[in-house]
């Protein structure tokens, strides 16, 4: 009966759509707990969302470019600006991160205010809905994380604090409509979480594991139970991070 239940026609894109967030959100997550400011990607996921909202909006076609660009509009402005809050106020930034955060979050409320699909809507964009992706749309954020890989790969270290930010964002836009801001926060963080005891040449690949994992875990259960596969996401990586972590090392390696 179970494996009955098992849609691989859903699970399969799902997964896939999975795969390519971890792909720049697993490196990704890790300098954001190097430079410890956790809390970017909600808020620049945030503002991505609140560019998507004014998108809708307009009446704009929600999968197409226009949209797109509206999102990552509003992302790479979020960028840019966490960029000049970090040259001007560094003591307070992460701070000034969860104001930016709070805003976008408000503004997307007061702008959903007298729809009547709002409270629909905005729950999509903060829990997403991974199961429904299809190949079809994947196929620009397929691009993107290619082309954001690239750049990581070759340049790392070098991007410098808004080449940092400027990466972040273009990887955020597209993940946030793909997998909702939960996921984009739990993706980024928790496989970093649940590795950063290990040899620093072990993290990464254990980080993937738990992501992959993660994901893997989380469809084939919300595809069981019927229940929301974002938050089943989110609690599986989490499991899997504390288990990475319960059996590694007690102290981080360098």
């Amino acid at each position: 009966m179970m494996s009955e239940s098992l849609d691989l026609s859903i699970i399969l894109p799902a997964l896939l759509a999975g795969l390519l967030v971890l792909v720049t959100h697993v490196p990704l997550g890790a300098q954001v707990l190097k430079r410890g400011i956790v809390f970017i990607d909600l808020a620049i996921a945030q503002i991505a969302a609140l560019g998507v909202i004014m998108a809708g909006m307009a009446d704009l076609d929600p999968q197409g470019w226009m949209v797109q660009l509206a999102a990552g509009s509003a992302a790479v402005l979020g960028a840019f600006l966490l960029t000049w809050t970090e040259k001007r106020w560094p003591e307070v930034q992460e701070a000034q991160i969860g104001v930016l955060f709070v805003l976008a979050a408000t503004g997307g409320l007061l702008l959903l205010a007298h729809n009547p699909h709002g409270g629909e809507h905005l729950r999509d964009l903060l829990a997403g809905q991974i199961l429904w992706v299809n190949y079809t749309q994947l196929v620009v954020p397929a691009i993107g994380t290619l082309l954001i890989s690239l750049v990581l790969y070759f340049f790392g270290q070098r991007i410098g604090r808004l080449g940092f930010y400027l990466i972040f964002a273009l990887a955020v836009t597209a993940s946030v409509q793909l997998v909702g801001v939960y996921l984009v926060f739990a993706s980024l963080i928790v496989p970093s979480l649940g590795a950063r005891n290990y040899l620093e040449q072990r993290r990464l690949p254990l980080a993937f594991g738990i992501g992959i994992g993660g994901y893997a875990i989380g469809l084939v259960l919300s595809t069981l139970f019927d229940l929301p596969s974002g938050a089943l996401i989110v609690w599986s990586l989490a499991a899997l991070a504390i288990l990475a972590y319960a059996f590694g090392p007690k102290q981080a390696h360098a």
